[in-house]
């Protein structure tokens, strides 16, 4: 008897038609003697749907409020799809994020699990029960009901199933795999079979849809086998596990493309100490995450600082720094918002040289102009005009072979 954690996306849950074929495959896993969890996102529309409803109420509506009023897409398709199993014969009971005893920060909209123990759920499952669980959603120390962010189905299936040591997570979605890219921009893209967690967390972070990024992290700390499959065939999918050897034979895995970025320059600001502290230190008391960070010093005493930040972040990012760059004594703050960011990403980058040449190359060959560059231990990120992006993407994905991948 093996224990599953299988997760199913908005596309999966569309209706009561998809929450039928979900229900079908739930009974299939039960069937064969599997103890079988079921985390679900909210229908495919439904969060939007309830963010527009909130604004209707307020032009800013209370983060805490909207929380509660979010988590109810996910509880309405739990809910559902425990119905349908018990109409069908089975023993299902549904559990929203407090009673699978997943606990978070306080945090509304972007909560953190800070701790997670599925005791309801196991005991559930060891008398007979299928168990559905509501994602993307727990409960702070006050009970309060907070939401994990967008894709935050993804995190509470892995935690669900770290807790339980479960022998998989499955995640269901629209697509039957990660791939070498997008397949909408690249037709010759490729579904990759194996991935380590470091590339998917790249992959992830860099633009990659597929899994959010702080599920694979929960993977990785946990090392829980994650199986990102379709709900809407019985093909295999790409399997997401540790590192091994055979790995770092493929230099480069997968080529990102993240549309989601803006960029802000502050120019001619004082190179001293401390300086970068004040630019930086009021971003993150208001939450917002930066990616790429670029000095470039000038004669005189004086740096421009540019910094990117997500497009959903951009405009508060920008009041802030505007505010900052006053009494840093900057001379202006410019901002660019038609950019893309492309990364190439693989294990073989560890230990093999000349991936940058390539990349540099092949983009020169098209014309397209870098205008940012960062790098980890197995990625290179290049900020480039959002134009170019599909271009930029596609051939890189054929300058690194990835389009002879079998």
């Amino acid at each position: 008897m093996a224990l599953r954690v299988q997760k199913y996306g908005g596309t999966s849950v569309a209706n009561i038609e998809r929450i039928n074929c979900v229900a079908d495959r739930v009974q299939k896993a039960f069937d064969e003697k599997d103890q079988v969890v079921v985390v679900l996102s909210a229908m495919s529309g439904v969060t939007d749907s309830l963010i527009a409803l909130a604004k209707q109420a307020a032009e800013r509506p209370d983060r805490r409020e909207l929380d509660v009023l979010l988590a109810t897409g996910e509880q309405t398709t739990a809910a559902l799809l425990a119905i349908i199993l018990k109409s069908r014969g089975y023993k299902a009971k549904s559990f929203l994020g407090f009673q699978a005893g997943i606990k978070t920060d306080k945090t509304s909209g972007k909560a953190r699990i800070l701790d997670i123990n599925c005791k309801n759920i196991q005991t559930s499952l060891d008398e007979g029960y299928i168990c559905v669980v509501a994602g993307f959603q727990g409960a702070d120390e006050d009970g309060a009901i907070t939401t994990l962010g967008r894709g935050g189905s993804d995190t509470s299936a892995v935690a669900i199933a770290s807790s339980l040591k479960a022998d998989v997570c499955e995640i269901f979605t629209d697509v039957d795999g990660v791939y070498t890219t997008d397949p909408r921009i690249c037709s010759s893209a490729r579904k990759i079979k194996k991935i380590s967690y470091e590339e998917m967390l790249e992959m992830a972070i860099l633009g990659a849809k597929v899994l959010q990024i702080r599920s694979v992290e929960f993977a990785k700390k946990y090392n829980v086998p994650v199986h990102v499959r379709s709900s809407f065939n019985e093909e295999e999918g790409t399997m997401v596990v540790n590192e091994s050897a055979d790995m770092e034979s493929v230099i480069v895995s997968g080529i990102t493309c993240d549309m989601n970025e803006a960029r802000i320059t502050l120019k001619r600001v004082p190179d001293q100490p401390g300086i970068s502290a004040k630019i930086f230190s009021p971003l993150a008391k208001a939450e917002i995450s930066v990616d790429m960070i670029i000095q470039n010093t000038r004669t005189g005493g004086d740096t421009d600082l540019t910094f990117t930040v997500t497009k959903d972040d951009f405009d508060r990012a920008l009041e802030i720094t505007e505010k900052v760059a006053k009494e840093v004594g900057a001379e202006e703050v410019i901002t660019a918002e038609e950019i893309a960011k492309v990364s190439v990403i693989g294990l073989g980058m560890k230990s093999h040289s000349g991936v940058a040449a390539t990349m540099f190359e092949a983009l020169a060959s098209e014309n397209i102009n870098i205008r940012m560059i960062s790098t980890s231990e197995i990625r290179i990120s290049c900020v480039i005009l959002a134009k170019y992006a599909e271009l930029a993407v596609r051939t890189l994905h054929s300058a690194f072979g990835l389009d002879q991948i079998k």
